[in-house]
């Protein structure tokens, strides 16, 4: 299996509403993409300064189904519409588990 985690951070002007609809909308995503094996997706809960605001982790069988989840229109529409607007940085890695 391959896991997917990606950590974003926000812009410093970014809303709790504009984050809450980038969680609505990536929690949208699991009936949607059949490749997504297991998804999670929170805001950062401000324990310590200097962490990401956003993480997505996803699990998927192989690389195949990690880049259909990449790809997927409803993927692309949900950052561009949801987490680009907003999207200060993005650090990500994919591994085996």
């Amino acid at each position: 299996m391959i896991r997917h985690v990606s950590l974003l951070t926000f812009v410093p002007e970014a809303t709790p509403e504009q984050i809450d609809a980038v969680a609505t909308a990536l929690r949208k995503l699991p009936p949607l993409i059949p490749e997504l094996r297991d998804y999670r997706v929170g805001p950062d809960v401000g324990i310590d300064t200097g962490n990401a605001t956003f993480v997505v982790i996803g699990d998927f069988d192989d690389e195949a189904g990690y880049r259909t989840y990449r790809d997927h229109p409803e993927h692309v529409a949900v950052a561009r519409e949801h987490i680009l607007p907003i999207l200060a940085g993005r650090t990500a890695a994919q591994y085996v588990i």
